[in-house]
């Protein structure tokens, strides 16, 4: 099986912490979208044989801020992977801001295949959504989510940040009540990250000490988990049977395609990338060129990709995926960590403790080859 990564880099508005590829250019959706109607005829030549025609088995629109295209525009793109690949997917996420949730807006997703939400809410205090330049105040936050019911979407995330300059532990408490109180099926959460290049960088602004951000970790995962969440990823928590089958994906090594400027994709043996560029993006395709590069995977580096993502997990990393070699090397390597509490043996996997998921970036490098 396979994913559809679709990148829709617009955004009304640039977040201040943002380091992922974005514009403001909103002149150019139409064309843009035309492009990656085209891309996807471009990469509809022959598939390798680990995919079959109709093997898609989810989609993501991501961003940027999908949210920001039309209902044609999306209708059309929609059109375009039905046509190239062949069948509807299980799973349809799109991911939207929450002022952008309209009745119209709701009522056009109940028209289209998108069966699952993803809603950047962040923070519930308007003055800390101020700071992060975010367009939308709490008070919209609900009335987007009853919008989205409303229109026949049962599967809603929404994403939350803590680690803010100042925040204290109480106030992350009252951001992971009222997100409680949503009752939504997936919520994932991560710490304030400051970096370099983006605006929140330049400001200077101080990260949340390392003492403070783990006691919000441990906060968001003893509330979320006796709310009845599955911790099943670092970052993410969802009710049983809502887990993002399309970010698991990410995680468990399945092939995706990656389409639109800065996508990304992996067909098991290579990883290719887009232009970060959306110029040059358009150009290229309207030439007839693929904008890509392309890297060939050898053992080691698949070796250290399956540390990084597997580990990630509730599953862990299965060892018998590895080659004799790296399972010798990663067991060696594993015991101190073991010792010290932070990684266990689950049924030849292995996982990371509640300790070590919050240093889970020292066990990974610690396992990997150099």
């Amino acid at each position: 099986m396979t994913g559809i990564y679709i990148h829709i880099p617009f955004c009304k508005s640039r977040c201040i912490y943002c380091g992922f590829y974005s514009t403001t250019g909103l002149e150019l959706r139409q064309r843009y979208v035309d492009a990656v109607c085209r891309e996807m005829e471009m990469r509809s030549l022959p598939p390798p044989p680990s995919r079959k025609r109709g093997s898609i088995e989810t989609i993501y629109f991501g961003g940027g801020t999908p949210s920001q295209l039309t209902g044609d525009q999306l209708r059309q793109l929609f059109h375009y992977i039905y046509k190239v690949y062949g069948n509807e997917a299980e799973e349809v996420t799109i991911e939207c801001n929450p002022d952008d949730v309209t009745d119209a807006f709701a009522a056009a997703l109940s028209h289209l295949p998108v069966n699952r939400v993803s809603m950047g809410v962040q923070t519930f205090d308007d003055q800390r959504l101020r700071f992060l330049h975010r367009r939308h105040t709490a008070a919209q936050v609900p009335q987007a989510i009853q919008r989205l019911r409303d229109a026949g979407i049962q599967n809603i995330s929404i994403d939350l940040m803590y680690g803010f300059p100042d925040e204290t532990l109480d106030d992350w408490r009252r951001d992971i009540k009222a997100a409680l109180a949503l009752e939504v099926e997936h919520i994932s959460a991560y710490c304030l990250m400051i970096e370099e290049g983006t605006p929140l960088y330049q400001m200077g602004v101080a990260a949340a000490d390392e003492e403070t951000e783990r006691a919000m970790y441990e906060l968001l995962t003893d509330k979320l988990t006796a709310a009845g969440y599955e911790h099943y990823e670092i970052s993410n928590f969802a009710r049983p049977g809502y887990r993002s089958r399309h970010n698991s994906s990410y995680w468990h090594d399945v092939p995706y395609i990656g389409l639109g400027a800065a996508a990304h994709s992996y067909d098991g043996n290579s990883r290719s990338w887009n232009v970060s560029d959306i110029h040059q993006y358009i150009e290229a395709i309207e030439h007839g060129k693929l904008p890509s590069e392309r890297e060939l995977l050898d053992g080691d580096t698949r070796y250290n990709d399956r540390i990084t993502v597997a580990l990630r997990t509730s599953d862990g990393l299965d060892l018998a995926s590895l080659s004799e070699q790296h399972r010798y090397y990663c067991l060696k390597e594993a015991q101190h960590f073991i010792d010290d509490g932070l990684l266990r043996m689950d049924d030849n996997h292995l996982v990371l403790t509640r300790k070590g998921l919050f240093v889970s970036d020292m066990v990974m490098s610690g396992l990997m080859l150099v």
